[in-house]
């Protein structure tokens, strides 16, 4: 990416300017080839590695490595995130994954990647300006999640790009050459796809799982997405995953690791093991006995650098395994140096040991971050990735539209909008804030309808709490940590409080001037009162609480001040333990603890404010807090962080149900990161509005799509089945009637559907050539005609039926693009299809391109599908095979 701004340079390449100057370098480092900027980023990497002790390379494999003093190089964290949105505070956040892949736009995630890119290089100077050297503030971001969403139970499947092995390679390509940028020399940042290469869920089991997958599965579906990544887009670092793979953990997978990633696929960068997943190998895959052990495998089968969790590995530090595994003969050294031969070189390409004036990416001006052209484009992401799944003509709403009464837990949240693995934006839109605005005129009603998914409660009674010591209140520790859930903070001050509540005016003097801090509750709750309660706090900061020893609930905070609560039986008089965990950043003290008595019954309110509108907007759903990693939670239809059904949770139903039975126009918007069963809503609602979790643009995207501001062009990355009886087994990861590829049922929603406010006609398509050799390219055009009477977005979609050959699947998409056109306009369309593209894998496993006669569809949807689409044939007068 050309920049052209002017800016402070990145502060981490000024203080290591200053600590290359001859007067200030160690003797060491005097004249060392590593600062030579002449030789190639490899040699001077391996010239760095070879200066060092064991102990100092020990220390360099995790992902907190440390300061080599005597060489002056600087500490690093390579922790951090950027899955739609830096990973930081006052950042902009695009959607979701799983919305952002219904977009169909790889030319607008480009872009994003790169505004990504330019916020982390902002953050990464800000960062180290303000002596925070933690997580988060690196230039390694572990994005983008290339994992097939294979099955909608799994937690995880909204930060991926959908079930397609073919659209999550475009994406990913997108986003990585966004991330990475375009200078030849320097990263702007690093992309890690992740987690390679066959995982997704269950969540409660993917420490020790061992997944069972055919080669056919694994090349077909789990490794093309990875394989672009890797060959086109040149990731410069992979994430292996937790779970075993065919007896092999992920990270320590001779297959995956040696002969597939660099191998078969030539991979150049560095491999960064899923946070723990390197002590799994010992501990709960038993693949090793000990860690040390564990630790050699991991690196002789390609893993680079461990990410830990916390500081230290069962009471030990991380690099004693290292230099154990060393001094036991389970390492090689000269396997050690090639890892972090492999890690410096990744630094040196970011420009950590260059001159400022070298590295294109040190003169980003800083007023890009959050800027407003990040904003805007976040935007045209959140209203490209809308799908309208159903419209009778009630949608867009007219203009002159008199009163709106809008139900549902999520229509003035913020949080849920942002879906998980996200930062803080320094501005959120909600669906209630964009109504407003699309609708001034109009009288507009909510009421949320249930208390699901709409945490609000009274402060818990102080006469319920006593301290561990027996006296009134809660046992309070202050600390340095900023996030809830940091392992072992410095201990600032502790003391007895009446509650676990924060504000300027209660906190201790040697707290009140601190910007970032963190604060643990601990005491016992006696309730007055047998039930089901929600207990937990109101506050922005993160939070996790914890009853009788189990977690309850979870939040990393927000700008805004919500309630984080979890469910938990008590029984009057039995005192139950808790513990409460805020993290304080920004100076931001407000927290409150609070609880009620559960009840899920719709609120008549909803109701009566239904009956007397013009029209209902139900905006209903499931969130981050209940789907998403490995996490607590304890409602119906959800376990472990995955799902166990698909339908919508019946409190939102219930309330559905009975706002239809109102007699009103009712457009139902769905916010989720996976497929709902929602076949009652499909046959009742007059609208459906799929808005996934569409980022801090996402209230003003559905308000502009209700209103017709945006024509809606979203297409389903993923299938919609009606239930989770037409899916095999959660831990089977077999693709045998999964996704739309092998599916053989009827689903609710097809892969690539979604409506629009016009329509499209599709005609003359032709090939380049309507017979080829195996091995050879194909062109095709087609022409599409807007024949509505409003412009809009189309996405064109090209699908291939293969010859019956075992292993082919029954449909694969095998290009796309998002075209607008005006009405009454007609648009010539082209696609170039490469053998890889025409190429399937055979029943053994074997990526070929096939003898035989292929059909060819285009269209704006699957066939057969209801979309316009037309087609025609391909012979292949041959069969070749593909490289893997």
């Amino acid at each position: 990416m050309k920049r052209n701004t002017v800016a402070s340079a990145s502060l981490s390449a000024l203080v290591l300017a200053a600590l290359l100057q001859p007067s200030a370098l160690a003797q060491d480092a005097s004249g060392a080839a590593f600062l030579n900027t002449q030789l190639s980023p490899e040699a001077r990497a391996t010239d760095l590695v070879h200066r060092m002790t064991m102990a100092e390379k020990a220390s360099q494999m995790q992902n907190n490595s440390a300061a080599v003093p005597r060489l002056n190089i600087p500490a690093y964290q390579w922790w951090s995130e950027a899955l739609h949105g830096v990973i930081n505070d006052g950042v902009t956040e695009y959607p979701e994954p799983i919305g952002l892949a219904a977009t169909f736009d790889t030319a607008g995630i480009h872009t994003m990647a790169g505004q990504i890119g330019i916020e982390g290089r902002i953050k990464h100077v800000q960062n180290l300006r303000e002596h925070h050297t933690g997580i988060m503030g690196g230039l390694d971001f572990w994005s983008p999640n290339l994992n097939i969403f294979r099955d909608p139970r799994w937690g995880r499947g909204q930060e991926t790009y959908g079930e397609d092995p073919y659209l999550t390679g475009r994406m990913g390509v997108a986003y990585i050459t966004g991330l990475q940028g375009d200078n030849p020399r320097y990263y702007l940042g690093i992309a890690t796809p992740k987690h390679f290469a066959v995982h997704s869920g269950p969540e409660p089991t993917r420490h020790f799982a061992d997944v069972d997958v055919s080669r056919h599965d694994e090349v077909d579906t789990y490794e093309p997405a990875f394989r672009a990544a890797i060959t086109e887009a040149k990731a410069g670092s992979v994430m292996c995953a937790y779970n075993a793979i065919n007896g092999e953990p992920a990270c320590a997978n001779q297959h995956l690791l040696q002969e597939q990633l660099r191998g078969h696929w030539g991979f150049q960068g560095y491999v960064v093991s899923d946070c723990d997943a390197v002590r799994d190998v010992a501990a709960n895959h038993r693949y090793r006995p000990t860690q040390a052990q564990g630790a050699a495998i991991s690196v002789l089968r390609g893993m680079d650098n461990e990410c830990v969790t916390f500081s230290s590995r069962f009471g030990e530090p991380v690099d004693k395994a290292y230099v154990d595994a060393v001094q036991q003969g389970y390492l090689p050294e000269s396997s050690l140096d090639t890892a972090l031969i492999r890690l410096f070189t990744a630094r040196i390409k970011l420009g950590m040991f260059d001159p400022p004036d070298q590295v294109p990416y040190t003169k980003i001006d800083e007023k890009e971050l959050d800027s407003a052209e990040h904003r805007a484009h976040a935007r045209k992401l959140a209203d490209e990735s809308m799908v309208l799944l159903k419209n009778d003509g009630m949608l867009p709403l007219r203009n002159g539209i008199r009163s709106i009464a809008v139900v549902g837990p999520l229509a003035d949240q913020t949080t849920p909008l942002i879906g998980n693995y996200a930062g803080q934006p320094t501005h959120i839109v909600s669906v209630m804030e964009g109504l407003h605005a699309q609708f001034p005129n109009a009288s507009i009603t909510f009421v949320p309808g249930t208390q699901f998914l709409h945490a609000e409660g009274t402060p818990l009674p102080i006469a319920l709490l006593t301290t561990p010591d027996g006296k009134p209140g809660l046992h309070a520790e202050y600390n340095e940590a900023h996030k809830a859930f940091d392992d072992k903070p410095k201990l600032l001050l502790s003391r007895n409080e009446p509650t676990a509540n924060l504000s300027g005016s209660n906190l201790p003097a040697e707290i009140a001037g601190r910007k970032n801090y963190g604060v643990r509750w601990t005491g016992f709750l006696t309730p007055t009162a047998s039930g089901l309660y929600q207990i937990g706090m109101r506050t922005r900061g993160s939070v996790r609480f914890v009853v009788d020893g189990k977690q309850i609930a979870t939040s990393y905070g927000g700008r805004n001040v919500e309630s984080t609560m979890g469910k938990v039986e008590l029984e009057k008089g039995r005192k139950v333990t808790v513990g409460i965990e805020n993290g304080v950043q920004n100076g931001d003290p407000g927290a409150e603890l609070i609880w009620s008595p559960v009840n899920y019954a719709v609120d008549a309110k909803a109701v009566a404010a239904a009956r007397s509108a013009d029209a209902v907007i139900a905006v209903v759903g499931i969130t981050s807090q209940l789907e998403g990693e490995e996490m607590p939670v304890t409602e119906a239809g959800f376990s472990g962080g995955d799902r166990t059904s698909l339908n919508l949770p019946q409190p939102e139903e219930d309330l559905v149900e009975a706002v239809a039975g109102t007699g009103k126009p009712l457009c139902v918007v769905l916010m989720n990161g996976s497929a709902l069963s929602v076949n009652w809503i499909h046959d009742h609602a007059n609208a459906i509005v799929e808005a996934w979790y569409p980022g801090e643009e996402g209230g003003a995207a559905i308000a502009d799509t209700l209103s017709g501001k945006n024509n809606p062009a979203g297409r389903l990355p993923v299938t919609f089945y009606r239930g989770t009886d037409q899916l095999p087994n959660f831990e089977d990861y077999g693709m045998a009637n999964r996704t739309y590829r092998y599916f053989t049922g009827k689903p609710l929603y097809n892969f690539g559907y979604g409506l629009s406010y016009t329509s499209f006609a599709y005609r003359d398509l032709h090939l380049s050539s309507n017979s080829i050799a195996a091995g050879q390219p194909v062109d095709a055009d087609v022409t599409v005609t807007n024949t509505g009477k409003v412009a809009g977005d189309e996405v064109v979609q090209l699908y291939l039926k293969f010859p019956s050959v075992k292993g082919a699947p029954l449909l694969a998409l095998r290009s796309f693009t998002r075209v607008n056109v005006d009405p009454g306009v007609s648009r010539k369309v082209s696609f170039h299809l490469n053998p890889r593209d025409l190429g399937m894998v055979t029943e053994l496993g074997n990526p070929i391109v096939a003898q035989g006669d292929y059909t060819v569809f285009v269209g704006g949807g699957q066939p057969g599908d209801g979309a316009s689409d037309v087609n025609t044939t391909l012979h292949v007068t041959d069969t070749v095979a593909l490289p893997e």
